[in-house]
């Protein structure tokens, strides 16, 4: 029984040192990126790798723009479509997330997240589209790092650059090229609002734009003018 209780604890304590030198590398990524942009994240590899199973020359479309260069338009839209207390949270729309559950619970299904922009991009950066509770507990720990590290203006500068816009398509840059044939400073605000209301489904809406979704674009659209953008 001893020795049992010996293993045990030292199996503990292992797992607790991984989990710890887990924690301490995302950290890392998360205080290098605050600097330098990033390159490939997780999302990214995830799509690649679907896109090459089909396709074996692959290759993602992306193009990194600074801030400045990206229209205001689409960051007032983006945080009117996804995120509406984007500057005055602390990463967490405490609200959004009440909503959510009393929507989801009405429904009977999950329908609705209440992610903000800086959980989408916990997730972007370093995990996965898949659900569970472990998932959200390592979102919401990457969010923390996010938040306590980073500024408004780097987390929304990396997220529109690194976000899904398409098969294949990540960031505003190849987003407004794709469907518009410019580049991501010259949107204009319906243009901004199209591509604003597409980030939930992205690949799904890229197919097909219905007249619901115009809709949403238009009320998304109409809220641009008070959105508050770092």
């Amino acid at each position: 029984m001893k020795t049992l209780a010996l293993w045990s604890r030292r199996i503990l304590v292992a797992l607790l040192l991984f989990i710890l030198a887990w924690h301490l590398w995302l950290l890392g990524w998360v205080l290098w990126w605050k600097w330098f942009d990033p390159g490939e994240t997780s999302f990214m590899q995830i799509r690649l790798g679907e896109l090459r199973q089909k396709n074996p020359d692959a290759q993602l479309k992306r193009q990194w723009q600074p801030y400045a260069r990206i229209s205001v338009h689409l960051k007032r839209a983006v945080v009117a479509a996804e995120d509406d207390s984007f500057v005055d949270h602390d990463g967490f729309d405490w609200d959004g997330i009440q909503k959510a559950m009393e929507k989801n619970q009405k429904k009977g299904k999950a329908v609705a997240g209440g992610s903000t922009i800086s959980q989408q991009l916990a997730k972007n950066l370093f995990l996965s589209p898949s659900r569970s509770y472990v998932r959200k507990a390592e979102e919401a720990i990457i969010t923390l790092m996010i938040e306590s590290l980073w500024d408004k203006r780097r987390i929304l500068e990396v997220y529109l650059n690194s976000v899904e816009w398409g098969n294949g398509i990540f960031g505003a840059e190849a987003a407004a090229r794709r469907y518009y044939g410019i580049g991501a400073g010259q949107l204009a605000p319906a243009q901004a609002a199209r591509l604003a209301v597409m980030l939930p489904n992205p690949r799904k809406y890229e197919k097909s734009f219905s007249p619901r979704l115009a809709a949403h674009a238009a009320r998304v659209q109409s809220r641009m003018q008070y959105s508050e953008v770092p």
